[in-house]
């Protein structure tokens, strides 16, 4: 595209102390003040601001020649604080100093002619033209550069929900889109969170013709489909293909890590994005409240530059308090169907592959609801006192007794000796991690809730007791942790753990000599992984844990099984 004409300097006057706060025109103050968008930034709130710290690390993905070009437009397609506009902004009043020398002219061609954005509600298109023009009115006199619209470039545009319809022709949801429900529908004067670039509202039919060369943004998470805690729909993985569909030259963007692993309905983006070439970075922060202090996002944040025009490996980088502590160059498409997160763990992996590609532990786990699909966690089918004939059902924290009629499915595994994996293991992003709950070795004789992984099924005591201390060993967790991002637990989660024979019990140490560990290898396992102990109730199928007393054991309740599923609700669908 070519450049815009250069407008005569007919912006408004710009002080200094409001060009600090905009566009970095004018002189520093002497006193620190702090960043109101810093203070914002820590509300917990999906439509949560982007800390400008925050922002600055993702615009350095950028390449140094999207800086000087005055041709370029850039898209923030879900603006809620201005911040990443307004740090854009910042760079590219530097870097197009010597293509405009007059600092009044320089910023009316970059806030009339390069920026653009949607806000994802009315008040944080405020917010944002507050953050980018000075003042919330566009044309206002007070405005850094005077528009015709009291929006400039920064509208909050309203869109519709694309809810399905019965045969009568009512709506009767979810959005077919964003998987919103229909209560989010509540008339003009409530939100409805239809995000207007998803859902073909924004660019404009006035802007249709429009090529954005640069797309940048930190998208909403997701929608809550129904009640408080329970399910909700993932939306960020739309904004992200919505970008790259319009084909700019870059896609840079900040999301939540998990969709390296998991995520629900995040199965066909994450396959998109691992064989994706032109995907040309990618920064890791795998450690809680890094990039959002006070929000709790599980599994972590990363943000990625998608670059048109590369084709080859990804540079994978992982950032911890701010600072990138690794990088590699790598082929993402290694992973077998994730994203491993941990660069020293890859040659690791690739050693254990011709293992693991022959048995593998994921093999040993029993499928999801094993013993039927009303033994949720909050299963309220069993009674809490034994009776004649009675299967004894393992929850989370105690035990319950089922008639067993009430097992919809596997008998026969009731009589085999079992591995048990507490369903919601470590998946906070610490630096040290348990990665999994204690394995639980059980004695033929009972059956569990989904609370627990059923991770493997053995005829004898000493395979059972084997294996959940190899399960409990820190190399084991290791592996998994590679194929982990949040709490929840599932089959897949063992694909790189080699199963091995059982008959002989298996240490660390044997283990680092089996598979030819190096020394900096077996020392990174060890101070990444916290020791873990094992339940062992060979002789009976009711583990004493669970029991009054037991360690485990809390009085039954449907309020503390049920937090306990849904607290990890994205993944357990």
């Amino acid at each position: 595209m070519s450049a815009a004409p250069k407008p005569a300097p007919t912006t408004a006057s710009v002080t200094e102390s409001v060009s600090e706060s905009t566009i970095g025109i004018g002189a520093t103050r002497a006193r620190h003040v702090p960043d109101i968008l810093d203070v914002i930034a820590a509300l917990s709130s999906d439509a949560v601001p982007t800390p400008p710290v925050l922002a600055r690390a993702l615009l350095d993905l950028l390449p140094g020649e999207v800086w000087t070009n005055p041709e370029y437009r850039w898209l923030d397609p879900a603006t809620k604080s201005g911040s990443i506009l307004r740090e854009i902004a910042r760079r590219l009043m530097a870097g197009l100093a010597e293509w405009e020398p007059d600092p009044e002219a320089r910023a009316d061609h970059i806030l009339r002619y390069m920026l653009f954005g949607t806000a994802v509600t009315q008040v944080h298109g405020e917010m944002s033209r507050r953050s980018v023009y000075v003042s919330r009115d566009a044309s206002s006199k007070y405005a850094a550069v005077n528009f015709d619209a009291p929006d400039g470039n920064l509208p909050f545009v309203p869109a519709a929900h694309d809810y399905p319809t019965n045969k009568d022709g009512k709506a009767s949801g979810p959005c077919k889109v964003c998987g919103a429900p229909l209560s989010l529908e509540r008339g003009d004067t409530r939100e409805n969170y239809a995000y207007a670039f998803i859902h073909g509202a924004y660019p404009t039919e006035e802007m249709k013709d429009m090529q954005f060369d640069v797309i940048v943004g930190n998208p909403p998470y997701q929608i809550q489909t129904s009640g408080h805690g329970a399910q909700a729909s993932t939306i960020y993985h739309r904004f992200v293909q919505r970008a790259i569909a319009l084909e700019p030259k870059y896609v840079a963007m900040i999301t939540p890590a998990r969709w390296f692993t998991g995520g629900f309905g995040l199965d066909e983006f994450r396959a998109s994005m691992i064989n994706d070439r032109r995907l040309r970075a990618i920064v890791d922060n795998p450690k809680l409240f890094d990039c959002f202090p006070g929000v709790e996002i599980k599994g972590g944040v990363s943000y990625f530059l998608w670059d048109r025009d590369h084709d080859g490996d990804c540079e994978f980088s992982t950032r911890i308090n701010g600072q990138i502590v690794s990088t590699s160059n790598r082929d993402l498409r290694g992973g077998d169907g994730i994203v491993i997160r941990d660069n020293r763990a890859v040659p690791i992996v690739e050693r254990l592959r011709p293992a693991f590609e022959k048995a593998s532990a994921e093999q040993a786990c029993a499928q999801l609801k094993y013993f039927g699909v009303q033994m949720l966690t909050n299963y309220s089918g069993s009674t809490p006192e034994a009776f004649d004939g009675a299967i004894p059902l393992i929850y989370n924290s105690h035990i319950g007794y089922s008639r067993p009629d009430q097992i919809e499915r596997n008998h026969h595994a009731i009589a085999s000796y079992k591995v048990l994996i507490p369903m919601a293991g470590d998946g906070h992003g610490r630096e040290v991690s348990y990665v999994l709950g204690e394995p639980i070795a059980l004695a033929p004789g009972s059956a569990c809730t989904m609370s627990y992984l059923i991770a493997g099924m053995f005829k004898t005591k000493t395979e059972t007791k084997n294996y959940a201390n190899y399960l409990a060993t820190k190399f084991v967790r290791f592996l998994v942790l590679q194929r982990k991002v949040t709490q929840h637990m599932t089959a897949e989660r063992f694909r790189f753990v080699p199963m091995l024979d059982m008959k002989r019990p298996w240490t660390d140490e044997d283990l680092y000599e089996h598979f030819g560990l190096t020394k900096n290898e077996r020392a990174y396992i060890e101070e990444t992984i916290h020791p873990r102990d094992v339940v062992l109730s060979l002789d009976s199928p009711i583990p004493a844990s669970h029991l009054p007393g037991g360690a485990k054991y809390r009085a039954p309740g449907k309020e503390r099984e049920q937090a306990e599923v849904e607290s990890d609700s994205e993944d357990y669908a």
